[in-house]
């Protein structure tokens, strides 16, 4: 049998895709409105950020010019001379404050008998960290090297460099090294 249709148009199914539509629109709907949000959000964003660099910008003119007033005054000649003597008096400090005898007593506790020490030169960096740059010699290279593991394996000393070598000759029987160490002693 066939189905008879009395109508004048056939029948079509277009409600799934009015509802399908519709729920589409409405996701792209709240999609923009989402979006819009965020946009007014990171401009408001930016433009409090924007307000706070401002506002950083010209603090730090005005600690630039009163940098410079500051130097244009410690720059004249009368000034100078105090500096120079400051800088000459705190280096007299810094040389003072290091202990020859507890550099001597540190090394004692890590240096071989068979090698000697033939130089010593305390340096400070601008951290205010202590350095010993040294010569040293022994019969044999070993010797040396024995001793920089000492060194290195201390907890007084820190890394050790090994910066020179010079071997033994007819006139001298000993290997030299030069050796910069490392040194915890507080100035």
């Amino acid at each position: 049998m066939m189905p008879i249709n009395l109508a004048r148009e056939p029948f079509r199914r277009d409600r799934p895709i009015l509802v399908a539509s519709v729920s589409v629109g409405l996701l792209l709907v709240f999609s923009l409105a989402f979006l819009i949000w965020i946009a007014v959000s990171e401009r408001l964003a930016a433009a409090q950020t924007q307000a706070q660099l401002t506002t950083t910008r010209a603090q730090l003119a005005k600690i630039e010019t009163e940098q410079t007033k500051l130097d244009s005054q410690t720059r004249r000649p009368e000034y100078a001379i105090v500096f120079d003597r400051n800088t000459f008096i705190n280096e007299l400090i810094q040389r003072k404050a290091i202990s020859w005898t507890r550099i001597f007593s540190d090394l004692g506790t890590v240096l071989p008998e068979n090698v000697r020490i033939t130089s010593i030169r305390p340096q400070v960096n601008a951290l205010d960290q202590l350095s010993l740059d040294m010569t040293v010699e022994a019969d044999a290279a070993p010797q040396v090297l024995g001793f920089v593991a000492k060194l290195e394996s201390s907890t007084v000393f820190g890394s050790t460099e090994v910066s020179n070598f010079t071997p033994s000759n007819q006139n001298d029987p000993y290997v030299h090294y030069r050796i910069s160490v490392n040194y915890a002693q507080k100035l």
